[in-house]
């Protein structure tokens, strides 16, 4: 029997779609909206006015998804901040919330890649092994270690990912096997040909890599991704294209495949492991799968080497403020 605070949340998520996403516009005053879901069948006890009373989640969540999928960085590396600094969640609630948010966010990018048929299965299949379980071990480990130490974690965390970001360059622009050493070769050679036919009749010839760093590289994503809710596809798509020589496009499109069921591995543990809390995304889910639609769209027009450098300064800012707020306290 599906839980009482999964079937809330279904109900809210299907009432955005419609009456609520009116309050943030502004036709629908607070009271009017409290009367329509006071109509609902939520369970009893359901905080409706805590609820009402974070309606700026949403055009929040707009906005961020809207510029995680127009630059091609994770969702997550904005809301688990967002929910800490802005909302006031603890870090693992944030933690948790983000990784649930990031799953019905990255829906249409994974649709549309699995339709145009460029994802390395083969190779997404081994990376799972790596993620997968821990990703995992990295959520459980959330609920866990001291709320100062998690803290500290996703502060470091972010200095770290706003650090990649700035410096290395984007997926787009990586030149396949450009780190790819004597060793690597050596190992990568004599392994077969990996070959991906799109649905556009574009076809992608490589020869298969060694797939033992990769899945380490994706097992430390994962417990990463798991802990503060971001590192997972930075780590993954890079290593893709730079030491096994995949195009872009199917690294991309793997490595998203990759962290839509490692994230949602982790979001599942997070939501046993802890009460969701589906006040915020309730909100915050609906406004990705609307931004997402739209940062689709715009992605193509902006700069993804000024996107990501200048979202890596921000996210360096973002990581400083965590750690400040933590160490001054």
């Amino acid at each position: 029997m599906m839980d009482d605070r999964a079937v809330g949340a279904g109900h809210l998520v299907a009432v955005l779609g419609v009456g609520v996403p009116l309050v943030a516009l502004g036709t629908l005053d607070v009271g009017t909206a409290g009367s329509l879901l006071a109509s609902l069948p939520f369970p009893a006890g359901f905080p409706v006015d805590q609820f009402l009373a974070h309606w700026w989640v949403f055009p929040a969540s707009i906005l961020f998804s809207m510029i995680a999928l127009s630059s091609g960085v994770s969702g997550a590396l904005f809301f688990s901040p967002f929910f800490i600094l802005v909302v006031g969640l603890s870090p693992a609630q944030a933690i948790g919330a983000g990784l649930m948010t990031e799953v019905f966010g990255m829906g249409n990018g994974l649709l549309n890649y699995v339709r145009q048929r460029v994802v390395d299965y083969a190779t997404a299949k081994w990376l799972l092994l790596g993620a997968v379980p821990s990703v995992v071990v990295g959520a459980l480990a959330a609920h866990y270690v001291p709320t100062t130490l998690l803290t500290l974690a996703f502060g470091v965390g972010l200095l770290g990912l706003g650090a990649f970001l700035g410096l290395h360059d984007p997926p787009e622009e990586c030149v396949p096997g450009e780190e790819e050493n004597e060793f690597l070769e050596r190992k990568n050679a004599g392994r077969g040909t990996t070959v991906v036919e799109a649905a556009d009749g574009a076809t992608f010839t490589y020869d298969t890599c060694w797939r033992l760093p990769g899945v380490m590289l994706a097992t430390v994503g994962g417990f990463v991704t798991g802990l503060i809710s971001a590192g997972l596809p930075e780590i993954t798509t890079t290593q893709l294209i730079v030491r096994c020589r995949l195009p872009p496009r199917v690294a991309i499109a793997t490595s998203v495949f990759v962290l839509a069921i490692a994230a949602l591995a982790g979001a599942i543990v997070h939501a046993l492991a802890a009460t969701p809390v589906w006040y915020v995304v309730a909100w915050s889910i609906p406004g990705v799968l609307i931004g997402g639609t739209v940062g689709t769209r715009i992605g193509k027009y902006l700069p993804s080497d000024l996107m990501e450098r200048a979202l890596g300064v921000v996210f360096v800012g973002v990581g400083l403020i965590v750690l400040a707020s933590e160490l001054l306290a």
